[in-house]
């Protein structure tokens, strides 16, 4: 009950502003096939220490739930002149290699599980940033030990056969 009473004398609402303009910096052509979206979850957490007083009166400890994908592909961008021959019902196409275009974190699904700070420090506004950062390194990390370039590749190669074969080409040639 006296919780109840707690949460109710120190409650606050949210207040969001969004009368600031948008600024637009780039708008920028993209040449490129996503061929692959690895969806992950995955539990990081991240903490700083004091080297003299203990966790509970100078730590600040942080516990993540992330949820994100990982996106690969093919750019085409680097296609060169002589990297597509064609010869009547022939072609013979020289794919670019796979890479990875994004590593993002699903904001709306990825949540503070728990914080915990110690009572002589305040919490630091940067440790969550930092954290975030280490998971999307995790998750590129995860997702390129999964083979997720090969599974690009593959899937790249599919797709454009059978783009190609609807075009006509009875014979394609990819490397």
């Amino acid at each position: 009950m006296l919780s109840r009473f707690w949460s109710a004398a120190t409650g606050r609402t949210l207040s969001i502003d969004v009368s600031q303009p948008t600024v637009v910096n780039r708008i920028q052509q993209l040449q490129r096939l996503e061929t692959v979206v690895y969806t992950m979850d995955k539990v990081v957490s991240g903490a700083k220490e004091n080297p003299i007083f203990p966790n509970f009166l100078a730590g600040d400890r942080l516990l993540l739930l992330v949820h994100g994908d990982v996106v690969a592909g093919i750019d085409f961008s680097t296609l060169k002149p002589g990297d597509v021959r064609v010869e009547a019902k022939q072609v013979h196409l020289h794919l670019p290699a796979a890479q990875v275009f994004s590593t993002r974190l699903d904001s709306a699904r990825t949540r503070v599980y728990s914080r915990q700070t110690g009572l002589l420090v305040p919490t630091d506004p940067n440790l969550e940033t930092q954290v975030r950062q280490e998971a999307e390194r995790q998750l590129l990390a995860a997702a390129l030990a999964d083979g997720i370039l090969r599974t690009a590749q593959q899937n790249a190669t599919s797709t454009i056969t059978s783009l190609l074969q609807g075009l006509g080409f009875e014979k394609i040639d990819l490397d």
